[in-house]
């Protein structure tokens, strides 16, 4: 008998990569609540993302870039700089359009979101020759295996195909209502004491 691929569940690898992950109501974790996250990687080893609507506050890129001692020029467009998440904050990393690529160090996550670590991609963005869209983030979100399957299966979360005008909108205060309206979630019918079915 053939070997046949068993079919893809919840605890499937990869099947988060390249989604949005949206906390639901009553998240019991403080750090990610209303947070909208791009989920980067995922697989049987575990999970890391980032997330897209959470401002530092007092900290823009034209900043940043004076505190790595980066070139500033009128050419450099000013961003704010996001808290990505809990792990590692002082380790910056750039979500950005599928058309740039940096040399060795661009993961591409799917044809119009990739992700950079790397100080070749701010000295690009500073000098005006970085990609079209940008994301700044300090820290991620990040997960051992299988634990946000588990998360996902007690109400903590949702998920949903990503939207790259999403990811990239500056309407930071909106996203996270926005890509539950996408999965035609209304707020005010939620509650923040999810059950089990």
């Amino acid at each position: 008998m053939a070997d046949r691929e068993p079919p893809r569940t919840i605890s499937g690898e990869n099947f988060l990569e390249g989604k949005l992950l949206i906390a639901l109501p009553g998240m019991s974790d403080p750090r990610f609540e209303r947070s909208l996250i791009y989920m980067c990687a995922h697989s049987v080893t575990g999970a890391m993302g980032l997330i897209v609507n959470k401002p530092i506050e007092g900290l823009d890129f034209r900043e940043l870039l004076r505190r790595l001692e980066l070139p500033v020029s009128e050419r450099t467009r000013n961003s704010v700089i996001l808290f990505g998440g809990p792990v590692e904050t002082g380790r910056g990393f750039v979500l950005h359009s599928g058309e740039y690529e940096g040399a060795e160090s661009t993961l591409p996550i799917s044809p119009d979101v990739s992700l950079t670590a790397s100080l070749d991609i701010l000295r690009a963005i500073s000098e005006g020759n970085g990609p079209e869209k940008a994301l700044f983030a300090l820290g991620y979100a990040g997960w051992g295996p299988g634990q946000i399957e588990a998360e996902i299966q007690a109400n903590g979360w949702v998920h949903c195909d990503a939207d790259s005008s999403l990811i990239f909108s500056n309407e930071m205060d909106s996203k996270w209502a926005v890509a539950l309206r996408k999965l035609g979630i209304d707020l005010s019918g939620l509650s923040a004491h999810a059950g089990r079915a």
